[in-house]
């Protein structure tokens, strides 16, 4: 895939927190495995950390795609990740698109999620710090000792929760795939088609 061949040319230091975040990320992500119900964010997340580290666990990129096409909040997501060039991609490529960046995340967290083996997951605050969702503070604690904060943005679509964002070692996911995704569109021809053609290989 092209865009992850862009991704093995990186500096190597640079590919490593790269891989690192989005690899978290997706698992972060793949923790929203239930429909919400009528509970607290806090409550929710605590709920379904069975399921994020069931899916952790399996290592499958079809489950990890499953779960991340299910409960992201992939329209947001994924138009926040194409800048200005959102405006050139004609409505009717967006679903293939979506999937296309779910499954990029997907292969991600399947292939990398083994170096970072998730022992629990702790919920330790919530907070209204988002003008459109909530902050919810969880710590992940690795078998080996290491532990990271990871800082979900859970938002309101409809009856259910999605996650919008997640910031983890200081960094905000989104941040990730909107540098990344621009700057390979701009480094092939500044056509948003070019990501999706890569993304679905």
């Amino acid at each position: 895939m092209l865009i992850e061949t862009s991704l093995r040319h990186a500096p190597r230091n640079r590919i490593s927190r790269l891989v690192q975040i989005v690899t978290l990320a997706a698992i972060a992500l793949a923790s929203t495995g239930f429909a919400a119900r009528a509970e607290s964010p806090a409550a929710y997340m605590k709920r379904v950390s069975n399921e994020l580290l069931s899916a952790h666990h399996s290592g499958s990129t079809a489950q990890f795609a499953k779960v991340l096409a299910a409960n992201a909040d992939v329209p947001s997501i994924g138009i926040s990740a194409l800048g200005s060039y959102a405006r050139s991609l004609p409505r009717a490529d967006r679903p293939v698109y979506y999937s296309g960046m779910v499954n990029f995340i997907a292969r991600y967290a399947a292939k990398e999620s083994p170096k970072y083996p998730v022992a629990r997951i702790i919920v330790t605050a919530q907070s209204r710090g988002a003008t459109y969702g909530t902050y919810v503070d969880t710590r992940v604690k690795l078998r080996n000792g290491d532990s990271y904060d990871v800082r979900w943005l859970v938002v309101r679509r409809g009856k259910t929760y999605k996650v919008r964002d997640a910031q983890i070692i200081g960094f905000w996911m989104t941040s990730f795939l909107d540098n990344l995704f621009q700057n390979y569109i701009s480094e092939n021809g500044g056509n948003p088609k070019s990501l999706v053609v890569a993304l679905n290989r």
